[in-house]
């Protein structure tokens, strides 16, 4: 339903290598602005009313201009703030330079919320950065366990198992396995800037 077709992810390829040039600047600003966060810890439930409507779909206003990892806007957008159920397309991380930009990080990545810049996830903790990416790819989007949460602004639903931010924006799912909680996770959905960089 979201998903872009390989010619437009092939398209948006071109944006992406682009983004590549701009790695050390932003993984020094990321690494800095990520310095006092709270990580990791139990689940946090929320309620259905987290994802009621608001000035843009579920959200009060839409993603940020200025995405990470040379996601396309407009699927973040729909994603993030017109969307319960559906994901961006299996893989789309790949294509995108998510994989670089870890692999070029000194420590744990933070991301932030697309829509708000609020931390939501820091990875790997408790893991290599390669581990990371490998069952990032297994299940094609970006997995997270409960250690790298960032529980003061992420839910999961109670009915649902649906992952949200606690403003409204819809990140993905839990969908846990014999290691325990799987946060799946729409790159598009965490690909924003810090608060403080936006």
């Amino acid at each position: 339903a979201f998903g872009m077709s390989r010619r437009a992810v092939f398209q948006n390829a071109a944006s992406a290598a682009a983004a590549v040039a701009t790695l050390s600047t932003t993984t020094t600003a990321n690494a800095n602005a990520a310095a006092d966060i709270q990580v990791g810890g139990k689940m946090i439930l929320g309620e259905e009313n987290i994802m009621s409507q608001k000035g843009h779909g579920t959200s009060e206003t839409p993603v940020q201009e200025n995405l990470l990892y040379g996601v396309s806007a407009k699927l973040s957008d729909k994603i993030c703030n017109f969307n319960r159920h559906f994901a961006e397309s299996g893989g789309y991380f790949q294509y995108t330079t998510f994989e670089d930009e870890m692999k070029a990080a000194k420590g744990p990545v933070t991301f932030y919320d697309s829509v708000t810049g609020a931390p939501l996830f820091q990875a790997p903790i408790g893991r290599t950065v390669d581990d990371f990416i490998d069952e990032s790819r297994v299940h094609g989007w970006p997995s997270f366990r409960d250690t790298e949460v960032v529980w003061d602004n992420v839910r999961v639903l109670k009915s649902s198992g649906e992952t949200v931010s606690v403003s409204g924006t819809h990140l993905g799912h839990n969908l846990p396995d014999r290691k325990g909680n799987r946060y799946c996770i729409n790159l598009v959905s965490i690909a924003g800037q810090p608060v403080n960089q936006v």
